[in-house]
């Protein structure tokens, strides 16, 4: 199992949840060999130009490091070095990663208030402690029709599924919301016309229904 970490500092809240560490329960069954857990600093640094680490068990580190002697001649040390001087250590990796924080919260806060006000009742949401993304699960049927409605409004959303293996979504309900790039303003636009969607893709779905 190849476990990316991608969102292991990245928290919403002064209270993050706290993973169980999988070698350590891993060790227990006799099965550490099973993983390799991948980190990096490219959704905290530089997208793309960051510092990636492993963790894996003995055996999986040396059979790695043995496969990368023909892979690569030598790591980018002048970005190594750049990182810990930035950084320095693990204080001022999360130092930084607070101020990550005061400006994702309140774009979150925006989107789930406007679920809260609009969509109770209709569908359901997680309301994440870390990471970049909200679930957002619309009635059964509806995602990939929600998501085409955003489209015709001018709103461009992750396709519907994409958290699913190959992109299918068996129920058909799933989007996977990222409120972390576009502004403010932006951001409460848009949000708007998705609960109307949703709203607008549910209603058809229950008067298709009635309709049989």
């Amino acid at each position: 199992m190849f476990w990316d970490n991608a969102y292991c500092v990245h928290h919403l809240t002064d209270t993050p949840d706290r993973l169980l560490n999988i070698f350590e329960t891993a060790r227990e069954y006799g099965t550490e060999d099973h993983f390799i857990e991948v980190v990096s600093t490219s959704k905290i640094s530089f997208p793309g130009a960051g510092v990636a680490a492993l963790a894996a068990s003995k055996a999986n580190v040396a059979a790695i490091l043995e496969r990368m002697k023909i892979q690569i001649i030598r790591h980018d040390k002048v970005n190594q070095l750049r990182h810990v001087r930035y950084f320095k250590n693990l204080d001022g990796i999360l130092a930084h990663m607070k101020k990550h924080q005061a400006l994702l919260v309140p774009n979150f806060e925006a989107v789930l208030d406007a679920f809260e006000a609009n969509l109770t009742g209709i569908a359901a949401w997680t309301k994440p402690n870390g990471g970049y993304f909200i679930s957002l699960d619309v009635p059964d049927g509806c995602a990939k029709r929600t998501v085409a409605l955003c489209k015709a409004a001018g709103v461009t959303l992750t396709g519907a599924g994409a958290t699913y293996p190959y992109g299918k979504d068996p129920a058909d309900k799933n989007i996977r919301i990222a409120p972390t790039f576009p502004s403010r303003d932006e951001l409460c636009k848009a949000v708007e016309i998705l609960c109307v969607c949703v709203e607008k893709a549910a209603a058809e779905k229950m008067l298709s229904e009635r309709s049989k």
